[in-house]
């Protein structure tokens, strides 16, 4: 769809990306803005990453001139000829033979190079000479004129980007500077009243602009160069002055957020008003309130000012016209094959890119979800692969097949554990230490709980899983559901001791309703946060209610749940929750207040053929070896105990 500068009534249309791009394409072609820029002319010493414009010949050969390959003697080889062991030659030193060094150029008439090794000098009653006791074919040891390149030979092609080895052979063919295309210019301007420089002083409602960072990383990554520009407030007229300034000497101009259709969001209108609006809204998840457009001969692009939609719809959208003005495609990304962990459900009418995390387990390698919100910057931190869902496609299934667009190399997902099920901060812990003892392995651990965790064993998604299921009948933490839900199965392995630690109620400074128990949770003046369904925390909180005979209906925020400790910490430090069932480590990290109620036991539930495999022992040493300083770094985070740690608990 494309709107013209007099329309002033602008509104958020999704269509699809490919139509989005062709709209773009077209009006980047009208103004000759789909092809590559110009060109110039750089010094060798700048030019590594440039893509030549032109190509580049040979201006002399390489070598310029037959060059000795070897200590020793240049002769001619036809007066070598007939020596042998028994009957050896005797050549001049000066008249038939020629001392000379690697790399110096062969004396005239002479066409070979006999190793000084395997000759020794004659004195005779002339002069010296060599003997030698096997003739040599011509231009033996010999690196004859151009055996490199010729003259007028082509040594690299246009539209090529320099490596260093180019480099060598554009020097070596006599060069001193290459004609290359002109790095494209990108301006970045950040818009919104609630944005704040990192670093600066936080109040409620202020957001730290780093969109700009990264958008700035991505740019540079691409070979162009980025201008960041200062925050704009959402007032219109300031906008569109600081796009028209930015337009004047930058290539590209890149305006974050207002990209919506909201009060505020001006870049659309603003976009019409200085020249074409292309698209204003692409059907894309994450991302779709994209805007593209040409203003002042220029190519103009608003994009989300949600982190992951900012950064997936750039990388989408705009990067590939930043390689296409330096006469490139962009890099294409290694894809594999993966068994998705759990279903999917996407939009009908949308392209959804999916980020996923992935390992290797046993013979398959299985892509877990990420958190698919456009603000959560972590998913793409953490992400491994993209999985791209079509439009119109309903989503995946678990345990289907699915490609992979690969983020990281095939050697770190083969080297990477995977660890499922029940959060603990000690993972993230043992994610550190492990990556610093070895950098070639990865703990990567998703949080889904701790019967989702057992499930995902059951199903060989994972290497190990995190488990503190209290058994109601028993009384006895993971052994009765790990038998239940896996050895039953078929499925055998260790009961791995991790940590004891403290639950308690997580409260603000001060404790200010006064919370002692779970009986406080029914009060009239207390919010709840809770763990979701299958968390051990969430059994363990159900277990407890029911011995109180406390009616979970009667507790404000029982149905509200996170999926961490930490979440759970965040809500009740953000004032929306006045407690929440979770770890004293939590409580710390976030200057909070606890109010200790459980002990309880954390296992690592490992399969016996993950349990017994090269790739874990590192993990498994680490944990039971007390002088890495893991355990201790454990006991630092306040409510854990390692007495049991590395201890096999028994077996199933």
């Amino acid at each position: 769809m494309t709107m013209q500068p007099d329309e002033r009534n602008i509104y958020l249309h999704d269509v699809a990306l490919s139509e989005a791009l062709a709209s773009w394409r077209t009006a980047l072609e009208v103004h000759h803005l789909f092809q590559p820029l110009e060109s110039e002319i750089v010094p060798l010493d700048r030019a590594l990453g440039r893509v030549t414009a032109a190509p580049v010949w040979a201006k002399i050969s390489s070598p310029h001139y037959h060059a000795a390959a070897m200590d020793g003697y240049a002769v001619r080889a036809e007066e070598t000829r007939g020596a042998t062991e028994t009957n050896p030659r005797l050549l001049k030193l000066g008249v038939q033979a020629f001392p000379l060094d690697t790399g110096d150029p062969l004396p005239p008439n002479t066409n070979a190079v006999i190793k000084i090794e395997d000759t020794h000098i004659v004195a005779q009653s002339d002069g010296e000479a060599i003997e030698i006791i096997a003739s040599t074919p011509p231009w033996r040891y010999v690196r004859p004129m151009g055996e490199d390149m010729v003259a007028t030979e082509l040594v690299l092609p246009a539209n090529h980007r320099i490596r260093p080895q180019d480099i060598g052979a554009i020097a070596g063919c006599g060069h001193t500077e290459v004609s290359v295309y002109r790095r494209p210019s990108v301006a970045i301007i950040p818009t919104g009243t609630e944005l704040v420089k990192p670093g600066e002083p936080l109040k409620p409602g202020d957001i730290i602009e780093y969109n700009s960072l990264v958008l700035a990383a991505m740019v540079e990554e691409a070979g162009a160069i980025a201008t960041r520009l200062p925050i704009e407030a959402d007032r219109r007229e300031a906008i569109k002055a600081a796009v028209e300034r930015a337009l004047a000497e930058h290539d590209l101009v890149v305006v974050n957020a207002g990209s919506s259709a909201g009060s505020e969001d001006f870049t659309a209108s603003i976009v019409a008003e200085l020249g074409v609006l292309c698209v204003h809204g692409i059907a894309i998840r994450p991302g779709h309130p994209v805007i593209l457009g040409v203003a002042h001969g220029k190519a103009i692009a608003g994009i989300p000012g949600y982190p992951v939609s900012a950064a997936m719809t750039f990388d989408i959208i705009v990067r590939p016209l930043l390689y296409r003005w330096q006469g490139q495609l962009p890099p294409e990304l290694p894809k594999i094959e993966a068994v998705l962990t759990r279903k999917v459900l996407s939009p009908m009418g949308e392209d959804e890119f999916l980020r996923v995390s992935l390992g290797r387990v046993g013979d398959r390698i299985v892509a877990t979800p990420l958190s698919s919100g456009a603000g959560v910057i972590m998913s793409l931190v953490k992400a491994d692969g993209i999985v791209t869902i079509p439009r119109f496609s309903e989503g995946h299934h678990a345990g289907e097949m699915v490609t992979v667009e690969l983020l990281r190399s095939p050697r770190t997902i083969n080297n990477t554990i995977v660890a499922i099920g029940s959060h603990d901060m000690t993972l993230d812990l043992l994610a550190d230490f492990l990556q610093r003892r070895d950098p070639t392995l990865r703990l990567s651990s998703s949080h889904v709980g701790s019967v989702s965790g057992l499930l995902a064993l059951q199903r060989n998604e994972a290497h190990l899983a995190g488990s503190h299921l209290l058994d109601e009948e028993t009384g006895e933490y993971n052994i009765g559901y790990v038998q239940r839900m896996l050895a039953e199965q078929g499925i055998h392995g260790v009961l791995l001791g991790f940590v004891n630690r403290t639950q308690g109620l997580i409260v603000p400074k001060g404790n200010p309703k006064r919370l002692e128990g779970l009986e406080d949770l029914q009060r009239e003046d207390v919010v709840f946060v809770n763990r979701q369904r299958g968390a051990g925390t969430r059994v363990l909180l159900d277990y407890e209610l029911k011995k109180r005979a406390v009616n979970p209906r009667r507790i404000q925020g029982y149905e509200r749940t996170e999926y961490t400790h930490l979440a759970v910490a965040a809500a009740v430090k953000s004032g929306a929750a006045d407690c929440g069932l979770g770890v004293l480590a939590a409580a710390r990290a976030l200057e909070l207040d606890f109010v200790p109620l459980f002990d309880e036991r954390y296992d690592l539930v490992i399969p016996a053929e993950h349990y017994e495999s090269a790739l874990l022992q590192p993990l498994l040493a680490l944990i039971t070896d007390r002088a890495s300083g893991f355990a201790a770094a454990v006991e630092a985070l306040g409510g854990y105990g390692v007495a049991r740690m590395g201890q096999a608990l028994g077996e199933f």
